[in-house]
């Protein structure tokens, strides 16, 4: 019998180094994906449909979102974003793991619809170091890192939700972390009661 995927939510203040341990876990990771969301904001130049997203038109997204179509979703100004709960139900019954890249209120929303799902929550190691990681991308005036570090407090307060918390201070330890939470899910009794159901049946019988 195949195994069924395991879904991960995965949340972090901005500059907390979130998105380069996902890319480098999936590359170097087999049979695990990250969920492509459906957005209604203009697709940017160098951006893929189906690739960085699935872009489609206000009254689209709206007919999924009465369809029920959606995992989570969420408003940020005027586009909207949501995560096709059909792909990630069709993904982990292929086997594959799927993480979703998601802030803690998507985490919440999708926990109440699929309470196996494992949160894992990705801090810096301080409040100086995200200052300067966001300073360092240079493209920002100082009130508007003043504002994303306020927020960014109110958002960590939220690890508490998770069931594994990541440190992201050296990058390939909190990757090599990474890979052990995803390690440890595969192996437990669940899935592989799920994977050796055969063999069980044989050896107790």
């Amino acid at each position: 019998m195949s195994k069924r995927g395991t879904l991960f939510t995965v949340s972090a203040p901005s500059g907390a180094g979130k998105t380069s341990l996902v890319n480098a876990l999936i590359e170097s990771t087999e049979d695990i994906c990250v969920s492509v969301s459906h957005t209604t904001r203009p697709q940017r130049p160098g951006e893929e449909d189906g690739v960085n997203y699935h872009f489609v038109d206000q009254n689209t997204f709206k007919s999924m979102l009465g369809d029920n179509a959606f995992l989570e979703h969420a408003q940020v100004f005027s586009n909207f974003y949501g995560t096709s709960q059909q792909w990630v139900e069709d993904t982990l019954k292929s086997g594959k793991d799927v993480i979703l890249e998601i802030d803690w209120q998507g985490a919440q929303q999708v926990r109440r619809l699929m309470p196996d799902t494992v949160g894992v929550f990705i801090l810096p190691p301080s409040k100086e170091a995200l200052e300067n990681r966001l300073t360092g991308r240079g493209q920002d005036e100082q009130s508007v890192i003043d504002a994303r570090m306020a927020e960014a407090v109110s958002e960590m307060v939220h690890y508490v939700e998770a069931d594994y918390l990541i440190i992201n201070d050296v990058f390939n330890a909190a990757l090599d972390e990474f890979k052990n939470i995803v390690g440890v899910q595969a192996l437990k009794l669940s899935r592989q009661q799920e994977l050796h159901q055969e063999l069980l049946s044989q050896l107790l019988s």
